[in-house]
């Protein structure tokens, strides 16, 4: 236990003030992640992107009393009388100092894991083949980083018997860091490959860095077949346990043999042989699980304990999915654990949803939490009722023995998934979020089948990391103080509006745009509150602007003098965005406009200008550069003007996602970000800087085997010259997948393997030749991703990638998920 008044001597920092000692529980960087106010520790980081420094007062409005500072400047301690701050050089060295010192108050195994994949899979599944012998404490998902390691080891108590951390790097000198957090007494490399390999000289620096985490491991376990590790190895005398598929090692893989879902692996050790059936047969799969097999056999299992471990291992979960669900549910999906790191992430993703104000929680018992059954319940509940949970139900015998708890909630309590399946009306859940959170035992997989919105086997999958990602990327590129309009016109570009616009809204960008009224209705009725601009308003939709506050674009007098009649008539005002054409020429006010545009803006007091803007014809094409500067001196000629008559200053803007990049001068107030946001560099400068966003799935509905000399599809279009192997998958134009795919030009992924198209995309479905692809029917089929690029999609049918994305239809369901 750390105390407040230890941080000074513990953290190496400058006392500011102190006024009360209390015991520390709570780490927190995140301001929106509050658990327990009165014992956390907030950690305020200056990044390239936020400043943490910026949520002292409202941090302190909630109840935080304790705060690790890296600078004073802009702190007024007038406004936190009971505050106790320290200030450091660098906060997140702070936090690891803080960890370290917790560290060394338990002296317990820990299995320090690292490599270049399959770290966060290896530890899930030594946690499972573990659980029966030890009380483990482990990183929650993958929180693996400079930050993420220690919030992770924080979690030890002296409750728990075994540690398993996994740590990554991406360059040198931090390994060394992550070492002195983690301690491991048992080491675990994975594999090496490709990742980060932009931060390192070479493969060697690479594995000497990562090897850092095991300097006082006592043994470390390593696959032989990677050269250079096993050389590095070898020459630094490190007690090592290996195993090998190709030469003499402490495990020798003498015989693999694949079945369609599984594998035997018939293998020696210590002189003797054994046979094991792995439950898979990818080769990650089976690498993960041989160092997994490694591990238990030097703790001596018995061979027949060890595959009955196997036999239960199943796949690791590592994101929450948010999903459509009946009766104008959300879902959100987390059924695969359910330890208090876990449960503490859920809840707070489901705060962070705005679609639907009424929350509910579907929670099992949580196990292997390390804290005193009655004390964990009381805690959960008091988190519950902070975060606004409008129900829970609970399921388990174990949560339902504490009851009573959760007696300031509305709630109900079950003995098991069964019971509580059996007596569900889904009747009674309407217009909710449902966070299904579940240990794995619980089966809590059948609930959210049971919620979930059935549509289409065919999904869009969006990934919300990515996309936050994306948009902090373009706000690196920005100036201090310029805003962000995001778009999310056309359904977000095919991505879901609301789902996208309440996470554009969670990481705070200024405005959003929609192109009809109806969109931006839709948004406030989904509890989006951000501001607004409407940009094809029309004189039927004026009384909805005003009623949801919605701001339009003003682009022609005949729509000004519209907006103006409503207004007088109904003796009302409104915030209005006006839109100039300097050589786009499609919407906008011309230059020759701008005096009878003043006189009439002169003679009203009904219209407040929020912004001034324009659209850049060609920022993305360096071949009309001269055009593009010469529209953006024509915008500030204009908007001068205009300002000097208004008498105030009014937010300008031009750029957007192509230049963002391409004129980073002319950022003006605020940039529009449309396409970047959705994981498109527009100039292609950029794109490796960006994350894919979506992925577009299906799955095989039917193989046939087709002779050589056979037609498949509408017009006999598809030949096969050759005995073929033809899949039917369940997509077609009325989804949004090209005509243009037909007769071999579109490829889709499966298994691994690039297969063509047959024959004419059909409007429900296509054909597809898998003679290569292994496949059998049911198999996933990916249609773009990140292996197959939306981008390379667009130029084989000669189109954009805007085209692709915003076509995929509404029946596709959308699934939403973060790591």
């Amino acid at each position: 236990m750390v105390q407040a008044s230890q941080i000074t001597a513990i953290a190496e920092a400058k006392l500011l003030s102190f006024h009360t000692d209390n015991p520390i529980h709570y780490l927190l960087l995140d301001s929106r992640k509050i658990i327990s106010p009165g014992n956390t520790l907030f950690f305020a980081i200056k990044g390239i992107r936020h400043n943490g420094h910026q949520f002292i007062p409202s941090l302190y409005a909630k109840g935080i009393r304790y705060f690790i500072v890296e600078e004073t400047t802009n702190i007024d301690f007038s406004v936190l009388p009971e505050a106790s701050i320290w200030r450091v050089s660098n906060s997140i060295t702070a936090l690891q100092k803080i960890v370290i010192y917790h560290r060394n108050l338990f002296q317990l195994p820990v299995i320090g894991i690292t490599g270049s994949n399959g770290k966060t899979i290896v530890k899930e599944w030594l946690s499972q083949l573990l659980n029966r012998d030890y009380k483990i404490v482990k990183n929650p998902k993958s929180y693996n980083s400079q930050i993420g390691v220690p919030l992770s080891v924080w979690e030890i108590n002296d409750h728990h018997t075994l540690g398993i951390f996994e740590a990554g790097i991406s360059q040198p000198n931090e390994m060394q860091h992550l070492e002195k957090i983690i301690q491991p007494t048992i080491g675990l490399f994975t594999n090496i490959g490709p990742a980060h390999d932009e931060g390192f000289k070479n493969e060697e620096e690479k594995i000497k860095e990562k090897l850092i985490l095991f300097k006082k491991s006592s043994i470390v376990f390593y696959r032989k077949d990677y050269p250079t590790l096993h050389e590095i190895l070898s020459e630094a005398n490190y007690k090592t346990f290996s195993w090998s598929t190709k030469e003499k090692a402490d495990i020798q893989i003498v015989h693999l043999e694949k079945g369609k879902n599984s594998v035997e692996i018939k293998f020696l050790y210590l002189e003797n042989t054994f046979r094991l059936l792995l439950p898979f047969s990818d080769e990650a799969s089976i690498e993960n699980c041989l160092h997994c097999i490694c591990l238990l056999m030097y703790l001596h299992l018995p061979i027949p304990e060890i595959q009955n471990r196997i036999n239960m291992l199943h796949p690791v979960a590592m994101r929450l999915e948010l999903k459509e669900g009946i009766n104008g549910c959300y879902i959100i999906d987390d059924t695969y654990n359910n330890d208090l790191s876990g449960l503490t992430m859920a809840v707070n993703f489901l705060e962070q949803q705005k679609q639907r104000t009424k929350k509910t929680i579907i929670l099992s018992d949580l196990l292997e939490s390390g804290v005193e059954e009655t004390q964990l319940y009381h805690f959960i509940a008091k988190m519950l009722k902070e975060k606004g949970i409008s129900k829970m139900i609970g399921i388990g015998q174990t949560i339902s023995k504490n009851k009573l708890s959760f007696e300031k909630i509305p709630s109900e309590f079950y003995q098991n998934t069964t019971e509580f399946l059996s007596s569900l009306a889904l009747r009674d859940f309407s217009n909710e979020i449902i966070l299904v959170k579940g240990a794995r035992v619980f089966s809590f997989e059948k609930i959210v089948h049971v919620f979930q919105q059935k549509i289409h086997g065919t999904i869009l999958e969006i990934n919300l990391d990515a996309l936050a990602h994306n948009l902090n990327f373009y706000r690196s590129q920005l100036k201090s103080g310029t805003k962000i309009m995001a778009m999310v016109k056309a359904f977000a570009y095919g991505s879901g509006s609301y789902e996208v616009a309440n996470l554009l809204q969670f990481h705070r960008v200024d405005y959003l745009a929609v192109a009809y009224a109806d969109e931006g209705v839709s948004l406030r009725e989904h509890g989006i509150s951000l501001p607004v601009m409407v940009m094809n308003p029309t004189y039927q939709t004026f009384d909805k602007l005003i009623q949801y506050q919605l701001e339009p674009e003003i682009y022609s007098f005949k729509i000004l003098n519209e907006l103006l009649q409503y207004l007088t008539e109904n003796n009302a005002s409104a915030t209005i965005h006006l839109k100039l054409d300097t050589g786009m020429r499609r919407l906008g006010f011309e230059e020759e406009d701008t005096e009878d545009l003043l006189n009439i803006l002169a003679s009203t007091h009904q219209l407040r200008i929020s912004s001034i803007f324009t659209h850049l014809a060609a920022a993305d094409e360096a071949l009309h550069n001269d055009f593009t500067i010469g529209q953006l001196k024509k915008f500030n000629t204009m908007t001068d003007r205009i300002e000097q008559s208004l008498g105030y200053k009014t937010i300008r803007h031009a750029l957007n996602s192509a230049g963002i990049i391409r004129f980073p001068e002319a950022q003006m107030d605020m940039v529009r970000l449309g396409i970047g946001l959705y994981g498109i560099e527009a100039n292609g400068i950029r794109q490796s800087e960006l994350q894919t966003v979506g992925t577009l799935k299906t799955i095989i509905s039917q193989i046939k085997k087709i002779k050589a000399g056979e037609s498949v599809g509408y017009s006999r279009k598809g030949i096969v010259k050759q005995d073929t192997l033809v899949a039917t998958i369940a997509i077609g134009y009325a989804d949004g997948f090209d005509r243009g795919f037909s007769n071999g030009i579109g490829k889709v992924l499966i298994n691994g393997k690039i297969c063509s198209i047959i024959g004419n995309v059909c409007m429900d479905m296509c054909m597809v030749d898998v003679t290569e692809a292994n496949a059998v029917e049911g198999d996933e089929v990916i249609l773009f991703g990140e292996n197959i690029s939306i981008l390379e999609l667009s130029k084989l049918i000669n189109t954009i990638p805007y085209e692709i994305l915003t076509n995929i239809g509404e029946r596709v369901k959308r699934v939403f998920y973060a790591e």
